[in-house]
């Protein structure tokens, strides 16, 4: 138990020495777009999304490495797969703005590993293709569900939040399911266990949940 908690402690310090958001925007057929880049030492996800319409474009994101300014991306998954089949990309960061960072607790990347209904905990892999994943840096979020072997894309959204004292509340600045929702301030209660972070609350449609996310190690 001592070596999980240590290992927890030493991911968390290490994530947050590295890891960093930027946005920059783009023209394209007369819409502004805005893109969101989050950043670990080893993780990259950029979204695209268009501000004034709450219209969500893509997400897509993976393991990187970086040269000369240059962020070479292995995705693990690509929303816009269907049509582009790209399964690699190289970003260039030459016009990215740094955005503004608030530091939280709990930063990381999670994984979905259960859930507990009528107080019965129900847990389920982590290690296979189908994955949800939880992104979270310095009051921003996102979270992605997708397939790795497949790349069939489920779903994602993300924006903001805040974490202290056991509350963590998400602001939606995007969300692949639903545009009315952006805007949305949803609050839930949090605790960590171990490497696990509990969260329970009413999701994005009102219904109670509580899920079970586990620290991603690989």
């Amino acid at each position: 138990m001592k070596n999980k908690i240590l290992y927890l402690l030493i991911s968390i310090l290490h994530l947050n020495l590295k890891a960093q958001v930027f946005n920059f925007t783009s023209e394209e057929e007369g819409k502004s777009i805005t893109h969101k880049v989050l950043l670990d030492s080893e993780y990259f996800i950029e979204t695209q999304y268009v501000t004034d319409s709450n219209e969500f474009i893509s997400t897509r994101g993976g393991f990187y490495e970086l040269k000369e300014g240059v962020y070479s991306v292995n995705f693990e998954f690509n929303s816009n797969y269907s049509s582009d089949s790209l399964k690699t990309k190289a970003f260039k960061s030459s016009d990215w703005q740094l955005a503004a960072a608030l530091k939280q607790e709990h930063s990381g990347k999670w994984l979905m590993a259960g859930r507990v209904r009528d107080g019965v905990e129900k847990r389920r892999s982590t290690t296979g293709a189908r994955k949800t994943l939880k992104f979270l840096i310095d009051g921003h979020f996102q979270w992605t569900a997708f397939n790795t072997e497949t790349f069939k894309f489920f779903g994602s959204g993300g924006g903001t939040y805040t974490a202290k004292n056991g509350t963590y509340i998400e602001t939606l600045t995007y969300f692949s399911r639903d545009n009315s929702r952006v805007g949305a301030v949803l609050p839930f209660d949090y605790s960590i266990k171990e490497n696990d972070w509990h969260h329970q609350g009413n999701n994005s449609k009102g219904k109670p949940m509580y899920e079970i996310w586990t620290l991603r190690i690989n």
